[in-house]
């Protein structure tokens, strides 16, 4: 029964991840075909792009892994979660992208209601995959890192990091616009409302990470050698 069990809640997280992911891309979409700026992460990837002969999706890749070691020295050691989040978010992206459900805007009232509900979608997909409990995304990671060891609450965290890659961006050459700053401003209030909803605290979330399987995965060969 309690195999049962530890299946059971395994794919409760994994529903809870693979969602999450979903939405974050569609909100992350939704932002983008608004046509008012690109987000301040892209807006840095692309400044990269302007001063070496790197790929966009190149150096997204390399951001990611960076941030995974920044945040492991921090403390926040990366889960299965946070490599979904490196590979779907791009793999939905073009799904949804390839598809045409969302058409981009072509005027500014139209462009700034799709920007907040793709702002909107991004905080509950945030939600949804970290409470998956199996690691949290590279950039949330770091957010996460904030809020641990500083004590700031989640929104603060995730506005600082937005506003500083933004001003990085900027400084890089890399396309900003209105709906890049109303991005890096209102992601982690965003974040934040949908914790509250819920009434939940993404401090209190237990990550189960790469770490922790490992060591069950041997604690198990172990067990199965004795026997």
């Amino acid at each position: 029964m309690r195999e049962v069990f530890r299946l059971t809640e395994w794919i409760k997280r994994l529903v809870s991840l693979m969602w999450g992911l979903f939405i974050f891309s569609s909100g992350l979409l939704l932002t983008i075909q608004a046509n008012l700026g690109v987000a301040p992460w892209d807006a840095f990837h692309l400044g990269v792009v302007n001063h070496s002969s790197l790929t966009i999706g190149r150096v997204s890749q390399l951001t990611g892994l960076s941030l995974i070691i920044l945040c492991t020295l921090l403390r926040e050691k990366p889960g299965w979660g946070t490599l979904a989040n490196m590979y779907f978010v791009g793999f939905f992206l073009d799904l949804l992208n390839d598809a045409g459900i969302i058409p981009q805007a072509h005027n500014l009232w139209t462009g700034l209601v799709m920007l907040l509900m793709g702002i909107g979608l991004i905080g509950w997909g945030s939600f949804f995959y970290l409470n998956a409990g199996l690691g949290s995304g590279p950039r949330d990671g770091l957010m996460m890192a904030l809020n641990r060891i500083s004590g700031i609450e989640i929104w603060m965290a995730r506005m600082a990091i937005e506003v500083s890659v933004l001003i990085l961006g900027y400084l890089l050459g890399g396309p900003v616009g209105l709906g890049t700053a109303i991005t890096a401003l209102c992601i982690g209030p965003s974040v934040q409302l949908a914790y509250t909803i819920a009434k939940q605290e993404p401090s209190a979330i237990s990550h189960r990470t790469l770490a922790d399987d490992y060591r069950a995965l041997k604690a198990r060969a172990a067990g199965r050698s004795l026997g």
